[in-house]
């Protein structure tokens, strides 16, 4: 019964190897500009890692922006139901999923037995995804952990006014010229993107139980703003990297589907 699941985003290729209810071994990467290669890349790594060869694999299920683009699996799916079923197998009970990944950001609303019953996604700007934090750390010479770590020392917080991110790198410049403290610009962009990722999550409503996924989920600037301006403490996947979990989800519906296929 071994499954596995590929999740192909603009900015990084995540897989998993699942056996029945045991993830094997996962693998992120860096995406290249053809979604095939990416994804047989980083399905070679996980399955490498896992003493594991493509012919092992039984099903295989792909998500992210180039799932139809890959010729070696059985299945594509939407990103909003593999988020949501990876983030339901790692926590029974969740109600609501924030994923921010490189170009996009979504907010998800799941039912009781775990089905996509609304969602939310940003317009086509940059601005509350990845892209906006990558384009900002460079700007500032930091690395993206950096630039989470760094806000928390902020002493004098700015803002910044503009949502747009080539004019918010324009306000960044200015602070920098003026000799802001690069906490408190760091803090200012890290606001920022929660504040766009919250009015995405507000339009749809907050639940109780809200977890985090995507590579967003790991700066803990981001994720600090976005529960104060939520009133929820955000859940983070347990010993499991966020970045993964929409692969891991497209894992479980690979599994799921081989099951019924043998029925």
């Amino acid at each position: 019964m071994m499954v596995a699941g590929c999740d192909v985003g603009s900015l990084t290729t995540k897989a998993v190897i699942l056996n029945d209810r045991r993830i094997l071994s996962y693998a992120i990467m860096r995406s290249t500009a053809r979604p095939e290669e990416s994804a047989r890349n980083v399905m070679e790594k996980a399955l490498g890692d896992a003493s594991l060869s493509f012919n092992d694999i039984r099903y295989a299920v792909a998500t992210g922006y180039g799932r139809e683009h890959i010729s070696f699996i059985n299945d594509a799916v939407s990103e909003i139901s593999c988020h949501g079923r990876g983030a339901l197998w790692l926590m029974p009970g969740i109600q609501m999923i924030i994923d921010i990944g490189g170009q996009d950001c979504k907010a998800i609303k799941l039912d009781k037995d775990g089905r996509v019953v609304k969602f939310m996604t940003n317009d086509k700007c940059a601005a509350g995804t990845g892209r906006f934090l990558e384009v900002m750390a460079k700007l500032l010479d930091l690395s993206l952990e950096d630039l989470g770590e760094l806000s928390l020392r902020a002493k004098h917080p700015l803002d910044l006014a503009a949502a747009c991110t080539v004019w918010a790198q324009t306000e960044v410049i200015h602070h920098l010229n003026n000799g802001w403290q690069i906490e408190d610009i760091a803090a200012a962009v890290n606001q920022a993107m929660a504040k766009r990722v919250a009015m995405i999550v507000n339009s749809l409503g907050v639940e109780r139980s809200v977890c985090i996924t995507g590579g967003v989920a790991k700066n803990t600037g981001v994720v600090g703003y976005l529960e104060k301006l939520l009133g929820v403490k955000l859940k983070r996947p347990p010993q499991f990297d966020p970045q993964a979990v929409g692969a891991l989800g497209a894992a479980v519906l690979a599994r799921e589907r081989l099951e019924r296929d043998q029925a």
